[in-house]
């Protein structure tokens, strides 16, 4: 094999590892659910611990009426924010149980269907820094590295 072409597979490899590292960084989603009237409706939201999560609910009644009530609830089953009659909630936490947690929309209390979306962001944290600063530094030094290998092998020529 070339000596080109060893350099330009590990190339190859090295971008494919870094792009699949970086694709898993933060989890963004954003979800529209329509809660019939004297219904619950539930979704589950898989966390690690330290991750920092951003929630952030729009209610739209069909009557004019934005309300709705809501909670997050914790693997165990506790709760741990309640906002009843809300119509828009910015929620941000740090996870510190690892788990499902559960996003429960409640609507039987109202008699009007509601449209509910929901907009949350996890940022995963590894060591106490946010994952995608982290993978930059092992990134660089993986780069530093293997300049410092090819410097090496150049000069036993």
């Amino acid at each position: 094999m070339h000596p080109f072409n060893k350099h330009q597979t590990t190339s190859t490899l090295l971008a494919i590892l870094v792009a699949t590292m970086l694709l898993s960084c933060a989890y963004a989603t954003v979800m529209t659910l329509n809660v019939p009237a004297g219904e619950e409706t539930t979704r589950l939201i898989g966390l690690s611990i330290d991750d920092h999560v951003i929630i952030k609910v729009r209610v739209v009644g069909s009557d004019g009426d934005n309300t709705l009530d809501f909670s997050l609830n914790y693997p165990n089953g506790t709760v741990k924010m309640a906002f009843f009659q809300s119509g828009s909630i910015d929620y941000p936490f740090v996870c510190d149980v690892e788990g499902q947690y559960t996003l429960n929309f409640n609507n039987t209390a109202y008699t009007h269907d509601k449209l509910v979306t929901v907009d949350y962001e996890i940022d995963h944290y590894i060591l106490g820094m946010p994952q995608m600063f982290f993978l930059t530094i092992i990134i660089a030094i993986m780069c530093v590295a293997a300049v410092a290998v090819f410097i090496l092998m150049g000069r036993q020529r």
